[in-house]
């Protein structure tokens, strides 16, 4: 029975393991999914970041087309404008939707 076993394991190629390979510089691998996934090393304003676009015209599951921004452009209670990456942010991103509001006339007000 354990040449039965033998003759029947299933022998599957192995990945290459990232970590352990000697790279020079491991900013040069694409890390993501989208390019737009990702953040920039150099400093940007709040206009610049508003204008990025991580997914753009590509249908969702109910194959509408959608457009993802890389940032979510929110007020903060000081009045100033803060922009908040869309993965690296989420939690925060789904705080400031929850704070959302409807008033009596059906208009969003945020608190």
């Amino acid at each position: 029975m354990s040449d039965n076993k033998q003759q029947n394991q299933i022998n599957q190629p192995v990945s290459e393991d990232w970590d352990s390979r000697d790279e020079p510089n491991v900013k040069e691998r694409n890390l993501t999914a989208n390019p737009g996934d990702r953040i920039a090393d150099e400093p940007q304003s709040v206009e610049e970041k508003a204008e990025q676009v991580a997914v753009d015209d590509v249908p969702d599951i109910t194959g509408d087309k959608i457009t993802v921004p890389t940032y979510f452009v929110v007020d903060e209670p000081n009045g100033e404008k803060k922009a908040l990456h869309h993965v690296k942010d989420a939690e925060e991103i789904s705080d400031v939707i929850r704070e959302a509001r409807v008033d009596e006339n059906g208009n969003r007000v945020w608190w």
